[in-house]
Parts: structure tokens; C-alpha cells; sequence
């Protein structure tokens, strides 16, 4: 198990070095949650599934990302606040590398779950050799990474580090992976390596006391100047007893002169402490030969376990070694005497009245004394909190007043809490993350269905709590649609049959009202109402509806009749003029238009015919010019009108059936290729000339429109689109026709019967017959002239 701290810095590490959506891609293809909390732990497979994943989308080997994970996971532990525990472990990089177990050791206390690696320094030489042992395999670049990072950043010095070997060591040290580093520290800005001081050993009367031998040499040659000659040879002619009173004399003479700092001990020619004091004072401690036969220990451990007095009795029998994990032996000892050893004491060999209480648990430190030839293990109860006390029916009274475990454990228990409270903060943060991408969430479905009763501008100020003033529009285009035949199908159906069926078609219908970005106003049965040019007016208010009318007779075409099982038949009816529209209602508010515009365009639709979109005379001007492609009706008489001279929209001639039903175009065969315009696309033009590549009308698709891709048509005036504004203000991309540029009367020609009817290639909706007798069609297609399109389609 790794703790969450792991992942932050894993996730820290990419989003610096690679960014943001680096790291998104990560997480999504290892199939993990960025919810990390610091103090709760998560399985290995997860944090080596990020890591795997990682170097397969950076691109980058494993021993690379694990190496800059290293150094990067110690700069995170300095930012997370723990430089100042890290730079007080040692005075050199040995010492610290030493001091890493105990660092390990205390961190247990805040993540009781840690799995930490075990650290040993090895000196042969000159040469150091860094011993790296592992539950976790393959993490070796890590700690070269790591040590790097140390280096730099406390002692002002490079690291050269090589793998030796990498072993197995299961067996013998319980931990999976061992690693064996050469080490070689330079100063940075030097040449050679930094190698350790060289001394010269003396030992007077079994005290171990070390000179440095450049302070020697410098004094000899200073004594020499002075006398002429150098008073100690040493070249082995000197007798003894002169050669020893030399070097005390030297000895005397460096450390008088303070030039050298090596701190000269003085020890007493015999213990002033008896036996029964020593372990009255020290009443956890164990003495153990080379045999591991104990030979002393303090009054508390013989309490606590009584075996222990017995003569000759081993360690090994009362104790396991849990820290480090290696054999309990003495060599194995000797090999880690640097780091902390915790034992703990075996069940069986606890007293009865021990009952089911936690074993008893040993820290402290190995002291190896060779004048005895022993090992004296100085240890504490391994007590972090009063509820470990209390589990094992101890008090503070059998810890010795000098020991800090007494401190630690009064300490640790407001760490303890303060450490509790953090893990609910981040808990409680974390489900405040989450109820806020809900409220969020709900919140988008809340203002869906706000926008879908009423516009966005006035849902807006109603939210706001301002007034919305009923608002004069000069000039909009309404359309009305009902199905043909509809009474007879509701007739002969089932209710619910009804409901599917303009369920269905009316999906399809709200779907091109984002196409064409016009507002839905409501529907009434099989009546379904559409507005261009409000509540945010534009000038490109008819096209949009025309356009939008085009779109529900094919979208119709895939809707079929509960009674017949063919497609369904609409009529469509377009008016264009001025309207009032406001907000009408408290409960239900609802948007309404009001005028005689909207009476006008339900008769559009009522005298309508089915299949095809009439327009009345306002919306033809409107229309005329631009690309659609318009057939008259003729005079017609309007009920509440009159005589009225009506038209029909047969189709747009720069926009294909995909584009007018919000589809990606499927082939350059299959739909009408359009130039693009320089300003978006640059060189496409070149490819073909800039010319329109047109093909024959592809009528109905074989297949339905997809749910998901959907294009957006683009005007000139446009400004957003579901929330996407899609052209920018002072935008040159227009959705003008084919006739744009030409007179008046050359583009009426082109729409009048008498001057050629148009080919069925031109005509992208296949209409139904017309009740009209047919007129005379000539036999030759006429060619369309070849005109630049400037209608722009956002993907």
C-alpha cells in the first residue's frame, strides 16, 4: 500500500513538467480517480498502472520517469513542509543516508501503514557503497534520483551513482529486492571526487583517538624549520619509548594549538555505577555475546518478560527482529549497526496474565563494545499514544524520567488528533468536490430546461430577478408546420402511438433549431411554431427559417405513420413582418408573440401544400437574392386576407441535404462539395480551382441523421450557438446565394417557371406530386453558373 502523498507528487510531477492535459490523458487511460487524499492509502497496482501508463504516453522508459520522479519527490517533500527534518538528518551525505531508517521510522507515526525501503552505507576504502532493500521491485532509478536531488540541494555536490548488482534477497533479508550503488560525491565546481579525510590512528591505553595526518604533517615541517631537524624520524630506528613520547608530545602540541578540532575524551580507570543501579536506571536494556546469550538486561524487560533471567538464554527465543528485517544474528547486526532495531517479544513466551494484549515492543539502538566482546541493545517501549499504553496495562511510571518516550507519547497523542482532523478536512473537502460537480451538474439540467421554455437573454434577466419589458421587433420570420391527415391518424391509433410519434419527429425538429439557431416557441398537438430574429434580431432571420423549413420536411421524410408504416407529410408555412413578444405568465411563463405576422404565417400553413415550404410575399423578398431556390405558386385567396401571391421554397442551392440537416458530409460524391472561404481555410480553393464541385441531388439518406457530431450553419450575423459563439463579431463569412451580386430581375428570372424549370440534379428534396396540372419542361438541363459559395459550416 502507498498513501495518497505518493500520487499527489506523481500527479504534481506530470502536470509541471508536461501540463494539465498530460496528466488528464494519464488518468483516464489508467482508469483512476484525481480525488487523492493525502493520508489514505491506495494500492501499489494503482500508483505502478500511472506510472506504466505515464511512460507510455510521454513516450518515455521507466528508469527516466522514475529517476525524475525521484527528484522531484524530494522537492515535494521540501514544499510539503519537511526541509527542515530532512536537513538536520546528517552533516554529510553518509549521514544522512544512515539517518533515513529513523526518518522512516518517525514518519510511521503520522502513516502507520508505510511500507518504507531500508537504507546501509558500506565504506571499502575510499569507495562507498550504498546498500538499497525493497518490498517493491524495479524502483531502483528512483533512488538515484532521489540521492541526486539530496546531494545538490544540502551539501552543494554532484553524485555518480551505479548499479553493482540487483539481487534477490527474499530469504535472507525478507524484503524482495537488494541493490548494490557505487557511489562517488564531487563538490560542485571541482575536479576529483571528494574522498574522506585520511587520519592516522593512535590508541593509548585501548583509547581510539584519530589526528588528522595533514595537521601532522604540518606541525612536523614547522618543528623542523625551527630545530633544523625533524624531531620524530619515523623511520622505524626510533625506540620505542621515545617514539611514544614523541607522538604524545605531538599529540599535545596539535591539540594545543587548536589546529585540529577532534574532541579528546577522558575516561575513568573504573565504573562508578554497581550492577544493581545500572539497571535500576537503564530498566530497558538487554547485553547479548557474540552467541546472542543475553547476559544483562534491566529490571522492566525481566518484569515484563520473566524468561529472560534465565542463565544463558538467547535473544532469538523471546524475540523477533521486526526492524530491520533481516536475520537476528549477530553478524547481520554488526552489518546495520547505524540503523534503529526494533524487537518484539514472541506471544508464547509472554507470561499468562499478559492475556490478549498487544506483544511488547522494543526500540532503541545497538552499541557494540569490544572490550567485552558484547552488544548492548539501549532501547524504549515502542509507544506512540496512551492508547498503546493502555492496551498493555503500562504506565509512565515504568518508562525512566530521562527517557523521551515519556515526551513522545504526550506529543504524538495531539499529533494524533491534529492528524485525524486533517484526514476529515480532506474527506469532507473532498465530498464538498463532489456535491459540487452535482449541484453543478444539476444546475446545467436546471438551465436546460429554463432555456427550453424560454430564451436565453430573457431566462437570464428573470434569473437576475430583473423585469422583462415586452419588446417591438420590426421584422422577424415565423413558421407554422402541422401534420396532414393528422386527425385521421388519431383516429385510428392508440394514444400512446401518438405521443411517440411527435415525440419522435419533434426531436428531429429541436435538433435543427440549434442547427440554424432560431428560437422554438411551442407547439400545440401536431402545430409546431419557429421564430427567426428574436429575442437577439439579425439580419439573416428569413434565410435561417427557410432553411429551418427545408429541414423539417426532410427530417419528416424519416418519421413514419403508426397507420400506413410511410413517411409522414407535413406542411410548412413562412411569414416575414414586425411582432410584439414578452414574457406572459408567473407559474408557467411562457414567451409569446403577438401581432397579425403570426396570424399571417398560420394561414401560410393551413393553404400550404404538403411537402414543401410556401412562403408568403414578405418572406420572398426577404429571400430573394440569395441562394434559395423559390417557385411560384401563383394568386391564391388567403382566408381573413384575400387574394394573396404566394411562393414555394424548393431549396437552397449552396446547401446540401447534410448541411441542412446538421450532418458531417458523408463523400465529395454523395453530398455538394462548398469552397471555403480564404479567411478560414487557406489553399483549399487552389486544389479545385475554386470552383463549386456540385453532384446530383441525393435526396433522402439511407441513413438516419447521427445522434452525436452535429454541424452548425454558420451566417453572417451569427453569435452563439448552444452557448458556442461560433462567429465572431465584424466577421467577413457570409451565407449569401448564388444570386448574390446579380440585379433584381435577373435573379426573379431565374425563380420563374417560364424562363426553364429546374432540373431534378438541382433539386435536393424530393417533392410529392403536384396537385397543379404539370407544365412543359424543356428537354435540355440548363447550367447554373459557376459562383464562388461563401456559406461557412462549423464542425
Amino acid at each position: 500500500m502507498v498513501y495518497g502523498f505518493i500520487n499527489l507528487c506523481l500527479k504534481s510531477l506530470v502536470v509541471e513538467k508536461f501540463g494539465e492535459e498530460a496528466w488528464e490523458n494519464i488518468r483516464r487511460e489508467a482508469e483512476v480517480e484525481d480525488n487523492f487524499m493525502t493520508y489514505t492509502y491506495y494500492d501499489d497496482v494503482d500508483t505502478m498502472t500511472l506510472i506504466d501508463v505515464a511512460c507510455r504516453c510521454l513516450a518515455v522508459d521507466k528508469s527516466t520517469v522514475l529517476m525524475l520522479f525521484g527528484e522531484f519527490f524530494f522537492e515535494f517533500c521540501v514544499r510539503s513542509g519537511y526541509d527542515h527534518m530532512l536537513r538536520t538528518l546528517g552533516e554529510n551525505l553518509v549521514e544522512f543516508i544512515e539517518n533515513l531508517d529513523s526518518l522512516h521510522s518517525y514518519l510511521t507515526l503520522a502513516y502507520d501503514k508505510m511500507n518504507a525501503p531500508s537504507f546501509r552505507v558500506e565504506k571499502v576504502d575510499s569507495n562507498m557503497y550504498l546498500h538499497y532493500y525493497s518490498d517493491r521491485k524495479g524502483l531502483a532509478p528512483m533512488v538515484i534520483g532521489i540521492i541526486k536531488a539530496v546531494a545538490r540541494a544540502f551539501f552543494q555536490s554532484e553524485v555518480t551513482m551505479d548499479i553493482l548488482s540487483e539481487d534477490r534477497e527474499e530469504d535472507r533479508t525478507r524484503k524482495k529486492e537488494h541493490v548494490v550503488f557505487s557511489v562517488t560525491q564531487r563538490r560542485v565546481g571541482g575536479t576529483g571526487s571528494q574522498k574522506p579525510p585520511k587520519y592516522v590512528a593512535q590508541s593509548h591505553k585501548g583509547s581510539e583517538q584519530q589526528i588528522r595526518k595533514e595537521d601532522v604533517e604540518n606541525v612536523l615541517s614547522k618543528l623542523a624549520q625551527q630545530n633544523g631537524v625533524c624531531p620524530f624520524p619515523g623511520n622505524g630506528t626510533t625506540p620505542k619509548v621515545k617514539a611514544k613520547r614523541c607522538w604524545d608530545k605531538l599529540r599535545g602540541i596539535v591539540t594545543m594549538g587548536k589546529l585540529t578540532n577532534v574532541f579528546q575524551p577522558s575516561y575513568p580507570d573504573e565504573l562508578w555505577v554497581d550492577p544493581r543501579t545500572f539497571c535500576n536506571i537503564l530498566p530497558f536494556h538487554i547485553i547479548f555475546d557474540q552467541q546472542l546469550r543475553i547476559k544483562q538486561s534491566g529490571i522492566n524487560i525481566q518484569r515484563i518478560v520473566p524468561g529472560i533471567q534465565t542463565i544463558n538464554i538467547k535473544v532469538n527465543d523471546y524475540f523477533e527482529l521486526i526492524h530491520p528485517e533481516i536475520p537476528l544474528s549477530f553478524e547481520e547486526i554488526k552489518k546495520f549497526i547505524n540503523s534503529q532495531f526494533i524487537l518484539e517479544a514472541k506471544r508464547m513466551m509472554m507470561p499468562a496474565a499478559w492475556g490478549g494484549r498487544p506483544t511488547l515492543q522494543l526500540r532503541g539502538q545497538m552499541i557494540w563494545m569490544p572490550s567485552i566482546q558484547c552488544m548492548i541493545y539501549m532501547c524504549s517501549p515502542k509507544l506512540t499514544s496512551l492508547k498503546e499504553l493502555e492496551e498493555r496495562h503500562m504506565y509512565m511510571s515504568e518508562i525512566a524520567l530521562h527517557d523521551v518516550t515519556r515526551d513522545l507519547i504526550l506529543l504524538n497523542q495531539q499529533r494524533l488528533a491534529e492528524i485525524e482532523l486533517a484526514k476529515q478536512l480532506e474527506e469532507k473537502k473532498e465530498e464538498l468536490r463532489m456535491m459540487s460537480e452535482a449541484l453543478q451538474e444539476e444546475q446545467k439540467r436546471t438551465d436546460m430546461l429554463l432555456y427550453s421554455m424560454l430564451p436565453r437573454q430573457v431566462a437570464n434577466k428573470l434569473r437576475e430577478g430583473r423585469k422583462v419589458e415586452a419588446g417591438e421587433y420590426d421584422e422577424v420570420t415565423i413558421l407554422f408546420s402541422d401534420i396532414v391527415t393528422f386527425t385521421n391518424i388519431c383516429a385510428m391509433c392508440k394514444p400512446i402511438q401518438i405521443v411517440q410519434l411527435l415525440n419522435e419527429m419533434y426531436l428531429r425538429f429541436d435538433r435543427l433549431t440549434t442547427v440554424h439557431d432560431v428560437y422554438k416557441v411551442e407547439t400545440i398537438g401536431d402545430a409546431y411554431m419557429v421564430v427567426g430574429g428574436l429575442p437577439v434580431p439579425v439580419k439573416s432571420h428569413a434565410e435561417r427559417v427557410a432553411n429551418m423549413g427545408l429541414g423539417m420536411q426532410m427530417a419528416a421524410g424519416h418519421v413514419k405513420s403508426p397507420v400506413t408504416g410511410k413517411p409522414i407529410q407535413i406542411r410548412v408555412g413562412i411569414h416575414t413582418g414586425p411582432v410584439v413578444a414578452g414574457v406572459v405568465g408567473e407559474k408557467m411563463p411562457r414567451y409569446c408573440l403577438f401581432g397579425d405576422t403570426v396570424n399571417t404565417a398560420s394561414r401560410m400553413e393551413s393553404h400550404g401544400v404538403p411537402g414543401k415550404v410556401h412562403i408568403s410575399p414578405a418572406t420572398y423578398k426577404a429571400l430573394r437574392g440569395k441562394s434559395f431556390i423559390i417557385k411560384e405558386r401563383g394568386e391564391i385567396n388567403v382566408k381573413g386576407k384575400g387574394p394573396m401571391y404566394t411562393y414555394y421554397v424548393i431549396a437552397n442551392g449552396e446547401a446540401t441535404e447534410d448541411m441542412l440537416m446538421g450532418r458531417p458530409q458523408r463523400s465529395r460524391r454523395s453530398s455538394r462539395s462548398i469552397t471555403p472561404s480564404p479567411a478560414r481555410t487557406e489553399g483549399a480553393g487552389e486544389e479545385k480551382g475554386g470552383e463549386n464541385h456540385k453532384s446530383p441531388a441525393s435526396g433522402k439518406g439511407k441513413d438516419d441523421e447521427p445522434e452525436s457530431d452535429m454541424v452548425v450553419m454558420v451566417y453572417e450575423d451569427s453569435h452563439e450557438v448552444s452557448g458556442q459563439q461560433v462567429n465572431p463579431p465584424g466577421s467577413t463569412k457570409t451565407c449569401n446565394g448564388v444570386n448574390k451580386g446579380k440585379k433584381p430581375s435577373e435573379a426573379d428570372s431565374k425563380s420563374k417557371p417560364g424562363n426553364g424549370t429546374l432540373p431534378p440534379d438541382d433539386d435536393p428534396v424530393t417533392l410529392p406530386a403536384d396537385p397543379r396540372p404539370a407544365k412543359n419542361k424543356p428537354k435540355n438541363k440548363r447550367k447554373k453558373e459557376k459562383t464562388q459559395s461563401k456559406l461557412c459550416v462549423l464542425l
